[in-house]
């Protein structure tokens, strides 16, 4: 083979690597901190277990088990704690700069969080259900999402929670909690009550750590300069 059809032929396979690799996958997101027994990385059919230090990646869909719980913790030191039976996507995350988002987007499909905002702008982060949205302003909210239903508590700092369409509800005393419940044909109702029906701190107790705050830094597993890759950062992990 000459130089020339040996180049194309290299050139060609590079292409096709570079096309066949998901441009997110080396973009790491967060590590999980607190693992309790099945807490799963989902992608598309196929699921993968996660352990402590592993990373996360854009668009990453995390779901617990039974009896099983995690934290997880973003790049700005946002905490994320769900309880069992929950599944979680990290929808949309943008940086500013290596420790600050610019925007993030977290669609918890359902199940029991505890959601603890980190070092960005408090505009960044926007919180979705399958009923809600909720923008945060310096805030520890508890959510939980149901079918036809879906609770945010408000423990510390402040929010606003609108239904689908865009009827909204300001929380900004600790106990303050909107509930929206699904009415059917696409209309829900939104009420809010400082009397909350339910917060995650029973939840608290499912794992060790799972309802503390720690930064990313120190989430992060130590990494070993030989070559190896133990947290996965290459792997997108």
């Amino acid at each position: 083979m000459n130089f020339c059809n040996c180049f194309r032929s290299l050139f060609a396979i590079g292409l096709v690597t570079a096309l066949a690799a998901p441009a997110y996958a080396q973009t790491r997101v967060g590590e999980a901190a607190v693992v309790k027994n099945e807490v799963l990385r989902v992608a598309g059919p196929s699921t993968t277990q996660i352990k402590v230090g592993d990373g996360l990646v854009r668009d990453e869909t995390v779901r617990t088990g039974i009896d099983s719980a995690t934290r997880l913790v973003m790049a700005d030191s946002t905490n994320l704690s769900l309880g069992p039976n929950a599944t979680l996507k990290l929808d949309r995350t943008v940086f500013d700069d290596e420790h600050h988002y610019r925007e993030v987007a977290v669609r918890m499909t359902s199940g029991a969080f505890r959601f603890v905002t980190g070092h960005s702008d408090k505009a960044a982060y926007k919180i979705t259900t399958p009923l809600a949205t909720i923008g945060v302003r310096g805030t520890t909210l508890d959510i939980l999402s149901q079918r036809g239903q879906t609770i945010v508590n408000l423990q510390d700092g402040a929010a606003s929670v609108c239904t689908v369409t865009f009827e909204c509800i300001q929380l900004t005393r600790p106990g303050d909690t909107a509930i929206i419940t699904s009415g059917g044909g696409g209309r829900s109702t939104i009420k809010k009550t400082n009397n909350p029906p339910w917060t995650f701190a029973a939840t608290c107790s499912a794992a060790a750590g799972l309802c503390s705050k720690t930064q990313y830094a120190d989430a992060a597993p130590v990494i070993v300069d030989d070559g190896s890759d133990p947290t996965g950062m290459l792997c997108g992990r």
